[in-house]
């Protein structure tokens, strides 16, 4: 009985510290999956705290570039940048006076870059180009004052001139159709219509249409403003003989050489008193040749001592030998 007894409480024992043994573990386990939850969630909180962080500098940069796009899209030029850009226009014509091409076109691309460009800025650097034989820059911002300004007679009239020195001349009388189309739609004082029919005629006698050039140097010698040009006369005169009519050729020769003597009375320099004096000479010379054709011997005789008398003055040898040559066959 007694041995019982002690056997139970033995095992009475026994199952309490399996119950101990049991309950310290339940505790650990416990303890440590609470100690594996917080890791958890201290994990996913570090996570989410950089997923937030990302799209917070994502969003602010993107919300930079969208300022900066805005205000790249709505840049406003200072009044003090157009002010500089004005500076550099005006150094610019200075320097073209001058004779300083090269600077002169650095101080225009640089008040056009300053922004806000100008019609006009575009249309002195394009002429600049023009002088320095930059043909393709010179068309560009002469294009480019078209584009802003159709009805610029100058743009039309300078691009005209520019398409006669590369010898394309139907180009060049479209232009100076729409350079007359303007300077009537709206006038500038830069541009006088004589000159713009003259050019015209010219452009017509190159292509041969000797009609239309006629046309157009009558309308120029009947324009009130401007200053007749005595090659005019002399180019319409060429027209009249292409056409045969001597007469007319004759006496447009005669108007050339009159305006002529006017204009060298008014030269202030040498050379242009020797340009004009050569050029009088040879329509003597042409007039004299006319009045031989229609039979007026004694006309084209004077004529011909007219020219060799210029060729005297000129000290033109060559000249003077071949007139000679001409009056003694007259003899």
């Amino acid at each position: 009985m007694k041995k019982n007894t002690i056997r139970k409480n033995q095992s009475i024992k026994k199952k309490q510290k399996v119950i101990q043994k049991n309950s310290a573990e339940s505790v650990v386990a416990k303890q440590a999956s609470r100690s594996w939850s917080i890791s958890i969630y201290v994990y996913w909180f570090i996570i989410l705290f950089f997923i937030a962080a990302t799209f917070y500098i994502l969003g602010r940069s993107h919300g930079t570039c969208t300022d900066l796009n805005s205000q790249n899209n709505n840049v406003e030029i200072s009044e003090e940048a157009l002010l500089q850009a004005n500076d550099y226009y005006e150094e610019a014509k200075k320097l073209l006076v001058a004779g300083n091409i090269a600077d002169a076109i650095d101080a225009l691309t640089t008040a056009i870059e300053a922004g806000n460009p100008t019609v006009e800025m575009y249309l002195l650097r394009g002429e600049a180009y023009l002088q320095t034989a930059d043909y393709r820059k010179a068309l560009e911002d002469f294009n480019s004052v078209i584009e802003m300004d159709q009805i610029n007679a100058i743009a039309y009239y300078d691009r005209a001139l520019l398409n006669i020195r590369l010898e394309d001349y139907a180009t060049a009388l479209a232009d100076i159709n729409n350079a007359l189309a303007a300077q009537t739609a709206r006038p500038t004082s830069v541009l006088q219509t004589r000159d713009l029919y003259a050019k015209r005629g010219q452009l017509n006698l190159w292509l041969k249409n000797w009609e239309g050039a006629i046309a157009d140097y009558t309308n120029s010698l009947a324009r009130p403003d401007g200053v007749v040009n005595p090659t005019v006369y002399a180019e319409r005169a060429e027209a009249y003989t292409q056409l045969g009519n001597y007469a007319d050729a004759i006496s447009d020769y005669a108007s050339a050489i009159r305006v002529i003597s006017e204009q060298i009375q008014g030269a202030t320099t040498a050379e242009e008193r020797e340009a004009l004096s050569s050029n009088a000479m040879s329509y003597f010379e042409k007039s004299a040749a006319l009045n031989l054709a229609l039979g007026n011997i004694e006309v084209a005789r004077s004529d011909l001592n007219s020219a060799y008398t210029i060729a005297t003055a000129l000290v033109d040898n060559v000249s003077m030998e071949r007139i000679q040559n001409l009056i003694a066959e007259l003899q």
